[in-house]
């Protein structure tokens, strides 16, 4: 998978593959640079007693040693588990049993356990590793283990999400199917080095092209970004909507001569906004649809927009279907469930130490993705919502369960929900609703919430109820705790 990625720079070691963009200065890498660090650092880490097949944590920042040390870990046939940096310590903690790493890879600034039960490797000695004699890539069967990332399972409980190294190849679908991308490119993404979204559409994509990528440096505000795109002539812009969202909300006109057009995915982009986008850039935005199990495989793209309303079309080369409850094909145009196929290159191997969980998300020749959808003729599918609660921060996937989980260790708390609302127009939050014998002050709820969950996992709102909204099976109804809020506001 590293030799692929990294495949364009031996014919063109001098072309820049990577600027770090702020306001006041540029760090360039040329492909030359970026593979000599990354085989470097195989290097070291196989130096450090590692072998083939051992996990490795990375705990790092967002900065440009996280995509080196996630390739390097490869090239050395390691399998980096890449994590966000919003992670608290107690959720590090929790991930470990599961994973059983050989090695950790810290910067110190990211929490992470004081001990791991394995050798940390900080970020000093990572980069001192640049320098190394290039290690050998590993290369071997394409369906062996290449990397693993987390998702929240539907359970509540993270899952580890077991990638091969054939992903790659599912990649490549992409490069037409959604992002017109060329070797000509210039690819601005606004996300963090750290997040899976940035390190596959803003790094390995272009990089696997030979096309250059441009990433905002750390500290960079969003209302920067208009500059950076401008000055460093980048032709596609990627972003999750709440930063399309920002930066109109900033600017009616963006002046971006260079643009073809702007690529979106992490959560649902309301045609509001997509309308503003063309309104004040004059190009297109592109959707894709995808999830952790199997990265994007529903989008629109240059020549073959969605159609209104919809997410688009399959991606040349897959095999997507709408299934009903009983697995079998639905009539066109009906609700059901969306599925990929499980011959996908993309598809996960299975979840980690989990094998009973994969086998519940197989149905045939299919995997169930849990989201709703109905296709028309055309092949356009539009999304009609999980089926299973799940909630989107900000292009993160997260279980209302393991919200409720963290936060019900709070004295205060008898029992809590947890949902996703819309506070304004393309705007939602996580939302708390709890019972207890008194309102507790929301500032102390807020502290105790961040001590146990990342800062995208944690409510925005929390709200006393004398009693949570059950089904007759005394399940939570999520969707009335959604009504007793519209009510709520409306009073």
């Amino acid at each position: 998978m590293a030799a692929h990625v990294l495949g364009r720079a031996a014919e063109q070691p001098d072309k820049i593959a990577l600027a770090i963009l702020s306001p006041a200065r540029a760090e360039r890498w040329s492909y030359g640079r970026l593979e000599a660090a990354v085989r470097g650092i195989g290097t070291g880490l196989l130096q450090r007693g590692l072998v083939p097949g051992d996990v490795v944590l990375l705990r790092l920042g967002n900065t440009v040693e996280f995509p080196l040390a996630y390739l390097g870990a490869i090239a050395a046939g390691l399998v980096p588990v890449p994590t966000s940096s919003q992670l608290t310590e107690r959720e590090v903690a929790a991930l470990l049993p599961d994973l059983a790493p050989k090695a950790v890879l810290h910067d110190p600034r990211v929490p992470c356990p004081a001990d791991p039960g394995c050798p940390v490797i900080d970020t000093e000695a990572l980069a001192a590793m640049h320098d190394l004699p290039p290690c050998a890539y590993a290369t071997g069967d394409p369906d062996r283990r290449a990397y693993i990332v987390y998702t929240s399972g539907t359970s509540g409980r993270p899952r580890g999400v077991v990638h091969a190294h054939r992903a790659l190849w599912a990649r490549g679908m992409m490069h037409a199917g959604w992002y017109g991308l060329t070797d000509r490119d210039r690819l601005l993404h606004a996300g963090a080095f750290n997040w899976t979204f940035t390190l596959g559409t803003g790094l390995l994509d272009p990089w696997t092209r030979g096309a250059t990528a441009l990433i905002p440096a750390e500290g960079v505000p969003i209302e920067a970004l208009p500059l950076l795109l401008k000055r460093h002539d980048a032709t596609l812009f990627a972003a999750a909507p709440g930063v399309y969202r920002k930066l109109l909300s900033h600017h009616d006109r963006l002046d971006l001569p260079k643009l073809r057009h702007g690529l979106v995915a992490g959560e649902k982009l309301s045609e509001t906004l997509r309308a503003r986008w063309t309104a004040a850039t004059g190009t297109m935005v592109y959707e894709a649809f995808g999830m952790s199990e199997c990265s994007t495989f529903i989008s629109g793209a240059p020549g073959l927009p969605a159609a209104p309303g919809t997410l688009g079309r399959p991606q040349p080369g897959r095999r997507v279907a709408i299934l009903g409850a009983d697995g079998e094909l639905v009539p066109l145009g009906t609700e059901g469930t969306i599925a990929v196929a499980r011959s996908d290159p993309g598809l996960m191997l299975g979840y980690l130490n989990a094998p009973e969980e994969t086998a519940a998300r197989l149905v045939g020749d299919w995997f169930l993705t849990g989201d709703q959808g109905a296709m028309d003729a055309e092949g356009m599918i539009t999304y009609l919502g999980r089926a299973d609660d799940m909630m989107n921060a900000g292009g993160y996937r997260v279980s209302p369960l393991e919200v409720e989980a963290a936060l019900q260790g709070h004295s205060g708390i008898r029992e809590v929900a947890v949902t996703d609302l819309e506070v304004k127009p393309d705007v939602r939050v996580i939302a708390a609703f709890y019972t207890g014998p008194e309102e507790i002050a929301e500032d102390s709820l807020a502290a105790f919430a961040a001590k146990r969950l990342a800062r995208y996992k944690q409510p925005r709102l929390y709200r006393r109820l004398d009693t949570l909204p059950t089904g007759a099976n005394g399940k939570i109804l999520r969707r009335a705790l959604r009504q007793k809020e519209t009510d709520h506001g409306q009073a």
